[in-house]
């Protein structure tokens, strides 16, 4: 038969063994990071969040810095604060993107929907099935004389960046001409185009973007969006 000590000490152990898995994984789950991040997300102070919470701003700091472990109490309040479920800090994060294109692992597509193509481009972001953006490296090679290059829209924003050689950007009714080093940035849901307008191609990185300016009202379009597609070089349209 146990005697009395054994059985207070078992009970101890286990209160330990209790405290330090909670601690663990507290610490694993990153809780403190998370509530520190939705703060900081909201521009919230330490203050501000304990008035909406009713904690001390002093508790809340040692719960971001996992001095204390929270009760699920503590953070279904922190949680309603943001409107989060309960679950927000306990499901596993996912991991950081971290996702590198090979130059030979490529693949160069002409321009669509025209007999001469005035660019080739390949993409340098297929890898990433739920990307963002969309980053391209494009080449723009000369056009015979009296071509015209052909309009595009598409919703979101553009970016592009000169490498090499100089073009003309035409977007609605101005037209621009870019050398090295030159970048532009537009809506391009009003139509544009580019074109080659020196004797040797012009390079360029353009990326494009689904989604909406903050000074406007409407989906801005790019120039350059490609399918998202899991990790097979994709045949992608401009």
């Amino acid at each position: 038969m146990d005697k009395p000590s054994d059985v207070t000490q078992e009970k101890t152990q286990k209160t330990q063994a209790d405290s330090a898995t909670a601690e663990r994984f507290i610490s694993e789950k990153r809780i403190g990071e998370r509530i520190r991040r939705l703060r900081l997300k909201k521009s919230m102070g330490l203050v501000e969040l304990g008035l909406h919470t009713g904690l001390s701003a002093s508790f809340l700091s040692q719960l971001e810095t996992g001095r204390v472990v929270p009760t699920l109490r503590n953070l279904a309040r922190i949680a309603m604060v943001f409107s989060k479920d309960l679950s927000y800090f306990f499901e596993s994060e996912p991991a950081a993107v971290f996702c590198v294109h090979r130059k030979q692992d490529r693949v160069r597509l002409p321009q669509t929907g025209v007999e001469v193509p005035a660019y080739f481009f390949e993409s340098l972001g297929y890898l990433v099935a739920d990307r963002h953006m969309d980053p391209y490296f494009a080449q723009f090679v000369p056009l015979a004389a009296g071509t015209a290059p052909k309009p595009h829209v598409h919703a979101g924003s553009e970016f592009l960046f000169v490498l090499e050689g100089e073009m003309e950007i035409g977007h609605g009714g101005q037209m621009q001409t870019l050398g090295k080093g030159d970048a532009v940035y537009f809506d391009a849901s009003t139509p544009h185009s580019y074109q080659c307008v020196g004797a040797v191609p012009a390079e360029a990185i353009i990326v494009t973007m689904q989604a909406a300016p903050i000074a406007h009202g409407h989906l801005s379009a790019p120039g350059l969006i490609a399918p998202r597609r899991p990790a097979n070089p994709p045949v992608e349209k401009l």
